[in-house]
């Protein structure tokens, strides 16, 4: 048709235009289908895509109903028992010496049904699956002694006392069966904000808002070293697990590694841009995580000192890390959520909703139990796996304090991780433990199951 019409002319120019868009968006649809070609592509892709499974018994697969049928059009006139038989040619035949037993009828029937419950299970959407039960925790004791606010805790690695760092400038050393006052240290010039006990070493370890960071011998309750550097207050402290290796940050924005027996400063982790305030470590990379201000987690490498990841999914400041004991994974609170990481590349998890307030501190144990302090006095404990909150309660202020004064700066589990020691405001320690009463009979799972939708951030 198209040589009747001049060259260069507008129709020519149009039918070829019309000619190309016909070729190019309809391609092989409008053709004509060969059948025997049809059988063979068949073939082919039944021997490449169920090569292992062809010993099985066949799936019942329902042709295209009538609607479908007329869009389609004309199909070829072949048999589909020809085009199975073909497509079954090109399969790899049984081994020799294997005999082929033809299942019964009951047998082939009961592989139909179970193949139809698999394609259900499959389909279905996605559930949170069902938080396990933890007993609920009630408070069992408040220790007082203390003249400030208590913004740290931390527990002896036999288990048998912990420390407390308080705003009135001491550090007091308590016996955790039954609270009594053992020692009260003294040498800070401004309130005390971190202190650790060393697994590997008789010493105890204290930053505060002096700039001073100390190391302290229990042997003769003295301090024996000084660690110089930090150009502002000192707000957080952690101790390596397996190295003699000392991290200390504040609001220089710094990360300051410490050789624990030279005291020579390693490295100065920088890259925040704000207040560090808090930290954990790892025995494998990233064996730092700092939280800041600056609504940011870094991940960094030890050995080049520097940083390897930024998490920035928090849109609020991060005042609270902690590590899962089994797990490699970690979590971090700030005022808009709490969220959870895997390790080391720091991918989200999952968010913890609810916990509407300023989140000072996190910690968990063993058994999947993650608590949360705030500012307002309020503890949440959820289950880690599922995020979970089963249970919210209140701290109670002193009597003869504020009713403002019940927040919770600090909390840490014992190391038989079953009682739970709170840092709080009303210059108390409080202890929680496990209500043995208890039950799932006595506090229900409050649970619903909903449609499991990916969190991205």
């Amino acid at each position: 048709v198209i040589e009747d019409i001049p060259k260069h002319t507008l129709d020519a120019l149009t039918f070829r235009s019309a000619k190309r868009a016909l070729d190019l968006f309809a391609g092989d649809n409008l053709k004509p289908e060969f059948a025997e070609g049809r059988a063979l592509k068949l073939a082919v892709k039944t021997a490449d895509e169920y090569a292992g499974i062809s010993e099985h018994a066949p799936v019942v697969v329902k042709g295209p109903s009538a609607a479908v049928k007329a869009l389609m059009g004309p199909t070829p006139t072949e048999k589909p028992s020809k085009l199975v038989s073909n497509a079954l040619a090109l399969l790899p035949a049984a081994k020799a010496g294997q005999a082929k037993t033809e299942p019964a009828p009951g047998m082939q029937l009961q592989q139909v049904q179970d193949e139809t419950k698999k394609t259900a299970l499959a389909l279905r959407a996605p559930t949170r699956p069902k938080p396990q039960f933890h007993p609920h925790w009630k408070l069992t004791r408040v220790i007082s002694g203390h003249q400030g606010w208590v913004r740290c805790v931390t527990v002896d690695p036999t288990n048998e006392w912990f420390a407390t760092g308080s705003a009135d400038r001491t550090i007091k050393i308590w016996d955790l069966a039954s609270g009594t006052l053992k020692l009260t240290l003294t040498g800070h010039i401004s309130a005390i904000r971190g202190v650790a006990v060393s697994d590997r070493h008789p010493y105890l370890f204290s930053c505060a808002e002096d700039k001073t960071v100390k190391c302290w011998d229990l042997e003769t309750n003295k301090v024996i070293r000084h660690y110089h550097g930090h150009l502002s207050a000192v707000y957080a402290l952690a101790l390596h697990p397996t190295l003699d290796v000392l991290f200390t940050a504040g609001r220089d924005c710094t990360v300051r590694v410490w050789d624990m027996r030279t005291k020579a400063q390693v490295h100065c982790l920088s890259g925040h841009t704000n207040t560090v305030g808090s930290l954990v470590t790892n025995s494998v990379d990233p064996q730092v995580i700092s939280g800041s201000h600056d609504s940011t987690i870094r991940l960094w490498d030890l050995a080049a000192g520097r940083s390897i990841a930024t998490l920035t999914n928090h849109k609020k400041s991060v005042r609270a890390l902690a590590l899962h004991p089994k797990e490699f994974t970690f979590a971090s609170g700030a005022p808009d959520n709490i969220k959870q990481w895997y390790l080391p590349e720091g991918k989200f998890i999952q968010n913890c909703t609810g916990h509407n307030a300023v989140v000072n501190c996190l910690a968990v144990n063993s058994d999947g139990v993650m608590v949360s302090g705030a500012d307002n006095g309020s503890l949440h404990f959820w289950d880690y796996k599922t995020g979970y909150a089963f249970q919210q309660t209140e701290s109670i202020a002193q009597p003869g304090s504020l009713d403002s004064e019940a927040g919770v700066f600090a909390m840490t589990f014992d190391r038989s991780q079953s009682r739970l020691l709170t840092a709080e405001s009303d210059k108390s320690i409080k202890m929680y433990r496990e209500d043995p009463t208890s039950t799932e009979e006595t506090h229900p799972i409050d649970w619903k199951p909903t449609l499991l939708t990916k969190e991205r951030f």
